[in-house]
């Protein structure tokens, strides 16, 4: 069975790879099939009982991806490449705590 950290940190890095990908037309397939991918991690995750000190920021993630996911195809590709990476930052360092 996979940890809540390691599902943390596989949503970390999918959207470290994203955040780059985002910029690449012919990467664009690869950027919604690592979306969706990351769509199902959430999922998996908020079946999970989490900790009470990483549920803030879970609950803070959940909105963001939101907007990460409806915003996908917009054309501020380095405003939406940043807040992807900031978010792959944020659960990176606080996945120990999932």
């Amino acid at each position: 069975m996979i940890s809540n950290k390691d599902i943390v940190m596989d949503i970390s890095v999918n959207l470290a790879r994203v955040s780059d990908w985002i910029f690449s037309d012919n990467k664009r397939h690869r950027v919604d099939q690592f979306l969706v991918e990351t769509e199902q991690f959430v999922a998996d995750l908020s079946k999970e009982n989490i900790s009470n000190r990483f549920k803030p920021t879970f609950k803070q993630f959940k909105k963001e991806f939101k907007k990460l996911m409806n915003d996908r195809l917009t054309e501020d590709k380095e405003e939406w490449a940043e807040r992807a990476l900031t978010w792959a930052n944020i659960l990176q360092h606080r996945a120990k705590l999932a």
